[in-house]
Parts: structure tokens; C-alpha cells; sequence
């Protein structure tokens, strides 16, 4: 089964705005990935969990790019909570698949940041999920914080 309905993932995928973190130019980070072994079920295909994997993986290494640490970031008692993932399966990933993730910023004002994803594979450009998330900022009470001031759009 062939999807052929790349128009539809790329308007998911850019269905917000422009995005951008303290007034830069929009935000989006890529990163390179190889299906493990241990990350496909089996049918070899990757499990529908693991994304939620390369998701994270994203975000943390988007942060890194930006010259920030998520380990600094909770040694001073502030975390990013996933509130809402919304995730649409388009294509399998198999073992061994080269893939490239796209985690892009919409929004990040308050307390939450909204990111948008796109993973293809790179061998054919086939999409294979398109996903968006609503992170939170609390502290380690749980206690929702403001995010801290690099990582806010200006209003």
C-alpha cells in the first residue's frame, strides 16, 4: 500500500503559521534517524509507540541546537510535560529504514510550547507520520511554570 497523499501530510504539517522562538526566524530542527531492531514488532514494522520516542528525541535535541540543555533545564527545577500528541500514521517504517524527523515550533508563549513533526524516509521522500504536541512547563511539584524567557515567542 502506496500512499500517495503527500498534499494532505504537508498541509497537516504547516497547517499553523510561521513559527518562532524569541523573535528568530522560525524554528524547526532536523534529525537523522535509523530504525533499530528492537524498535519494530512483528511485522518488522516500527511499533506505534516508538514515534513517541523520536519525538522526544526531537525535542531534546532541538534544545541542544539551541545551545540549551533539557538536563540543565530540570537541575534547575523546571520540566516540559507532553499535555496533548496528536499522531497520524501514514506509512510504515520498517528495520533498518533511514528516516529524517522534523520538529518544528508553532508556538511558545505562557507555559506551553506547540510543536509540529514530519518524519520521511529517506530513500523515496514517503512520508510516514505526521504529529503535533502541546508541552507544558511545571515544576517538580507538578505546578504549572511560566517557560523560561528563551524559549518565549514575543507577543
Amino acid at each position: 500500500m502506496k500512499i500517495d497523499d503527500g498534499q494532505r501530510f504537508f498541509s497537516i504539517f504547516s497547517a499553523v503559521g510561521p513559527s518562532a522562538v524569541a523573535g528568530e526566524s522560525p524554528v524547526e530542527h532536523h534529525l537523522k534517524l535509523r530504525v533499530r531492531y528492537h524498535e519494530v514488532d512483528g511485522q518488522g514494522r516500527v511499533h506505534h509507540a516508538q514515534y513517541l520516542n523520536y519525538f522526544e528525541r526531537g525535542r531534546v535535541e532541538m534544545l541542544r541546537e539551541l545551545g540549551h540543555s533539557y538536563k540543565e533545564m530540570e537541575a534547575s527545577g523546571l520540566m516540559l510535560v507532553v499535555r496533548q500528541m496528536t499522531i497520524e500514521y501514514l506509512f510504515p517504517a520498517e528495520f533498518d529504514d533511514e528516516l529524517t524527523l522534523t520538529t518544528r515550533v508553532e508556538k511558545s508563549r505562557g507555559a506551553r510550547i506547540q510543536h509540529r513533526y514530519r518524519l520521511l524516509r529517506e530513500r523515496d521522500q514517503q512520508p510516514i507520520v505526521a504529529a503535533a504536541s502541546e508541552i507544558a512547563c511545571v515544576d517538580r511539584q507538578g505546578n504549572v511554570r511560566r517557560l523560561p524567557g528563551w524559549l518565549q515567542q514575543p507577543s
